[in-house]
This record gives C-alpha cells, sequence and structure tokens, in this order.
C-alpha cells in the first residue's frame, strides 16, 4: 500500500454475495491498518418506500450544492437493467420448458398411437370373454397411471439432480429443492399421462368384436 509492505493474520473468511449489487469488498482491514493513507468513504442511501426521478435528481443537486466534493452516482438505472435482464432470461427458461414440455406430449401422443392396435384386440379380446367398459376403462386408467408415475418419480429425481449441479457447481449458487413445485409438476404429468391415455383408448373400446375378431 503506497509503497508499504502490510502483513496481516487472517481472523476469519467470508462469502462474498457480489448478486446483491451491495457495497463489497474482497479483503477488509480494521481502520487502524491505513491510518493517514488517503482514502474514500462511500455510502448507499435508498428511500424505504421508493422514489421517483423527480425526488432523486432534486436530491443529488443539494448534495452537489452543500458538499460540492461529494461524488453522487444512480444505480438504479443499472439494477433497473439487470432485472430487466433477469426477466428475460426467466421468459427464455420458460420458454425452453415448455418445448420441453410439448416434446414430451407428442412423445406420448405417439408412443400411445403405436400401441392402438394391439389395445384394440385386447380391448375386443376382453369384452368377448365379458369384460365390461367401465372395467376395461378403470384397467387401462390404473396401467397409464402407474406408468405416469414411475416416470414422473424419475423425471423429478433426474431433474433435481441436474438442477442441483447446475446451480452449484456452474452458477455458484445455494440449491433449494422446492417439493411443492416438484409434486405439482408430478401430478400434472401423471394427469395428463393417464387422460391422454384413456383418450386413445376410447377409440379401441368402441370397435366392434366381429370385424376385429375375423382379422385375427
Amino acid at each position: 500500500m503506497l509503497g508499504r509492505t502490510i502483513e496481516a493474520t487472517v481472523a476469519n473468511l467470508r462469502t462474498v454475495e457480489w448478486e446483491s449489487l451491495g457495497i463489497n469488498f474482497v479483503m477488509l482491514f480494521s481502520p487502524n491498518t491505513f491510518r493517514g493513507a488517503p482514502h474514500t468513504i462511500l455510502a448507499t442511501l435508498t428511500y424505504p418506500d421508493g422514489s421517483d426521478q423527480k425526488a432523486e435528481v432534486e436530491l443529488q443537486r443539494l448534495v452537489a450544492n452543500e458538499f460540492p466534493a461529494v461524488t453522487t452516482v444512480r444505480v438504479k438505472e443499472a439494477l433497473q437493467t439487470i432485472n430487466a435482464l433477469v426477466a428475460e432470461i426467466a421468459v427464455a427458461v420458460r420458454g425452453a420448458s415448455s418445448v420441453t414440455l410439448l416434446a414430451s406430449i407428442l412423445v406420448l401422443a405417439g408412443a400411445l398411437a403405436a400401441g392402438h392396435h394391439s389395445r384394440v384386440y385386447d380391448a375386443v379380446i376382453l369384452k368377448t370373454l365379458g369384460a365390461t367398459r367401465g372395467r376395461l376403462l378403470l384397467a387401462y386408467g390404473t396401467e397409464y397411471a402407474i406408468l405416469g408415475l414411475a416416470t414422473a418419480i424419475f423425471a423429478t429425481a433426474a431433474g433435481a439432480v441436474a438442477a442441483w449441479f447446475v446451480v452449484e457447481n456452474v452458477m455458484n449458487f445455494s440449491f433449494r429443492f422446492d417439493p411443492a413445485a416438484a409434486g405439482l409438476a408430478a401430478i400434472t404429468a401423471v394427469i395428463l399421462t393417464v387422460a391422454l391415455g384413456l383418450i386413445g383408448t376410447w377409440r379401441a373400446l368402441g370397435q366392434k368384436p366381429a370385424p376385429v375378431l375375423r382379422n385375427l
């Protein structure tokens, strides 16, 4: 410091949270360490209930008149820019999630369509043996519910692990698992699976047994 070597003892370590955008420094010393050296005092000023641009400009004018050596810097615009950028990133993430969800629904619909003929044959055979439409719907609904539940559990676990890795190791943030959001997503996935499955099965249950049995 100014040509002098300062020896110091590390008293404690801390984590600097730069995302708070507050005044912060990597290293902190006691005031006596640099006593007599030229220095600058920093301070922040915030309005508890917010303010408009007119009030802020008036405050800057008063500070400049009363304390000419004080430099005032408004950071409101920078914070607004950062907030807008974060909002755009959130929209992009939601958009990517929506595309992923849509692709998953299309894959599920394709899988159900591929197994349509098999379900038609199964339904006809079971109806011939005396199964009612309600019992078949219950059986297929249970099958789709188990399939959706197993998929939701695996997807939630895999997504949580991937999110933890990205948040902790890439973004250097603290990860917090939200059971409510994960549970809501899992329940929605199960409901969609059962609904789409039953929609595809309804046509299979409406097939007449005779034409199908002749083609077996």
